[in-house]
């Protein structure tokens, strides 16, 4: 099945995953490759582009980074405001309704980071498109669905409900780092990986996942 993945599709997929308890959408710690790839760095500006309930940009803000959020959903967009009051680092977060595939910041920044956005534009361009929004020096970090032969096979969209995303929603390692030119980027980690969490209703959900994550030279 084919997703448009336009704003129709998310407000919905956010009004089905409500609740903000352990294994909801909008109860998910952030992603722990975040933590990982991202503590060794300076606390700068940064973006979240497809920000969801707002669990990454939250602990960007918590360590220091003022942080700007986009995401299409006015409803991920509620959830994300309310944690965000419950963190206590609203002060450095800007909530941005937008679709990200359109959408021109207007500034480049020094940390742009994605995790499992699926925009209405092909998954690689919509990569490439938010790399143009890294600062000299800053760093891009990419987190997404993995490419597999289950995927090529089609398959229902996965946000914790253990169902595999599609094809078009997901990519490679190798797919995203080839399109980083290497005399403006040094990539610092190109890899797949598989991890195991809780979902909803306490059943465990697998996940095969890219995270990329560079540096750009100019």
């Amino acid at each position: 099945m084919t997703h448009e993945f336009d704003k129709e599709y998310w407000e919905q997929h956010w009004r089905r995953g409500s609740g903000d308890g352990p294994g909801s959408m909008g109860g998910n710690p952030p992603n722990p490759y975040l933590a990982r790839e991202t503590s060794g760095l300076a606390p700068g500006t940064a973006l979240d582009a497809g920000c969801g309930a707002g669990a990454e940009a939250i602990w960007l803000a918590s360590r220091g980074w003022q942080v700007t959020a986009v995401d299409i959903s006015a409803e991920a967009l509620a959830r994300a405001a309310q944690r965000a009051t419950a963190s206590g680092a609203s002060e450095r977060l800007r909530w941005i309704e937008a679709d990200a595939s359109v959408w021109d910041p207007g500034t480049r920044f020094d940390l742009v980071t994605t995790h499992y956005a699926h925009p209405a534009m092909p998954q690689l361009q919509f990569y490439d498109r938010v790399a143009g929004w890294v600062a000299s020096g800053g760093t891009l970090l990419i987190v997404a669905h993995l490419h597999t032969h289950e995927t090529s096979g089609g398959g229902q969209h996965s946000h914790g409900t253990g169902h595999h995303p599609p094809a078009e929603a997901s990519a490679t390692a190798a797919a995203i780092t080839a399109r980083l030119d290497e005399t403006a980027w040094q990539v610092v980690t190109a890899e797949e990986t598989h991890r195991t969490l809780i979902g909803h209703g306490g059943a465990e959900v697998s996940l095969h996942d890219v995270v990329v994550r560079a540096t750009r030279r100019r």
